[in-house]
């Protein structure tokens, strides 16, 4: 078991990178899991305050008591919490940046998310003449809906590369050719969390990471 990366700690929180292909909370059928191989790596119960999809790497929030996580779930959940994604798609978006609405079914539910998004950068893969337009987007999220950025770029015609469930899973075939793509090309890279930062006295804290290296192409 690799060590997760810690990046913050206080006397109520962790702020960890978790890797892609670690699921955040075990079940039948896990046999690694965040909340278990992070629990034995500090030597205590930790506590899940929000949820990354098994194939996404990046920040987190991790609570070190059931009553940090009521407080920081609450923090989550009044938007006090700044998330933002990276995620590399097969296709591209039009407008190249903007809000996309789209309600989402979530457990027989339609519910309403908002999804903010930016493109960084367009390129092409060309594969025994078959060329992909790829596009890396910038993603801020408004609300926490599950798969809500998969959902929501997929419905856009620009789903994540190695999405197989929400995204095109004969594109994502000849990706995996192409780049040796092997997982969901999303990322958590920047984390803004209200804990005074002690550098500069600001009453909030910016993480932010590079992409893991599955992401990183040349291009």
């Amino acid at each position: 078991m690799n060590e997760i990366p810690i990046l913050y700690e206080n006397d109520e929180i962790y702020v960890i990178n978790k890797p892609a292909g670690l699921s955040v909370q075990g079940g039948e059928k896990i046999s690694h899991s965040l909340d278990d191989d992070f629990a034995k790596q500090v030597g205590s119960k930790v506590f899940l305050v929000h949820r990354l999809d098994k194939d996404t790497a990046g920040l987190m929030v991790v609570a070190k008591s059931s009553f940090a996580a009521n407080i920081w779930t609450k923090l989550i959940n009044e938007k006090s919490v700044h998330k933002e994604y990276v995620a590399i798609c097969a296709g591209t978006i039009y407008p190249a940046s903007g809000v996309i609405k789209d309600s989402v079914v979530q457990h027989g539910e339609t519910k309403k998310a908002e999804t903010n998004y930016s493109t960084e950068a367009v390129w092409s893969v060309n594969y025994e003449g078959q060329e992909i337009k790829m596009t890396q987007l910038r993603l801020l999220l408004k609300t926490g809906r599950m798969h809500q950025i998969r959902i929501h770029l997929s419905k856009n015609n620009c789903p994540i590369a190695g999405d197989d469930q929400h995204g095109n899973f004969k594109v994502n075939k000849v990706l995996k050719k192409a780049l040796k793509i092997k997982q969901l090309l999303l990322a958590s890279v920047k984390l803004t969390i209200p804990v005074k930062d002690e550098k500069t006295g600001k009453p909030y804290t910016v993480f932010e990471i590079p992409l893991p290296e599955h992401m990183q192409f040349q291009h």
